[in-house]
């Protein structure tokens, strides 16, 4: 391709780009999208679950009676019920793994909720785990908070170990 021509089809980036570094002073005093914002909820929980906080994991989770949980054919309520449940079954950071999200859907149904579907995985050592998950988010106090949670395990693949986590 000629560099004339080359020129041609990257002008049309030039105005673009001087939007984006024009508003990088500006634009980051504006709240970000409410789907950046659950994202960022999500990315903090699989960080705190990283290190081993599961305290920190459970802060976006609404510190209520009236939080469920769905799982194991069961459902539970109660924020402090759903963190005892977390620390019975993840004792140490070796049972927690690593945590990932991925294939993460999310959809606004409202101004002050969304649905956010998604599979989970834990890295562990001979024992790596997964599922999908629906969470129930709603702003309160200007913040996104999960108020209900459904997930499940995949069933293990042959050969593998059986787990069933929550």
């Amino acid at each position: 391709m000629r560099l004339a021509d080359r020129l041609k089809s990257t002008l049309w980036t030039i105005p673009v780009l001087f939007a984006l570094v024009s508003c990088v002073g500006g634009c980051s005093q504006q709240r970000p999208e409410p789907e950046l914002q659950i994202v960022n909820v999500l990315n903090a929980q699989a960080d705190a679950w990283n290190r081993g906080d599961l305290e920190g994991f459970m802060e976006p989770y609404w510190q209520s009676d009236e939080l469920t949980y769905s799982g194991s054919g069961q459902t539970r309520d109660g924020w402090t019920e759903l963190l005892g449940r977390y620390k019975e079954r993840y004792p140490t950071s070796e049972r927690m793994g690593r945590l990932e999200f991925d294939q993460l859907r999310l959809r606004l149904l409202g101004r002050d909720a969304a649905l956010v579907i998604g599979r989970w995985h834990l890295q562990r050592e001979g024992d790596p785990v997964g599922g999908t998950f629906s969470l129930v988010f709603q702003r309160m106090d200007n913040r996104w908070v999960i108020i209900h949670d459904h997930t499940s395990a995949a069933p293990p693949t042959e050969g593998s170990p059986t787990a069933a986590p929550e």
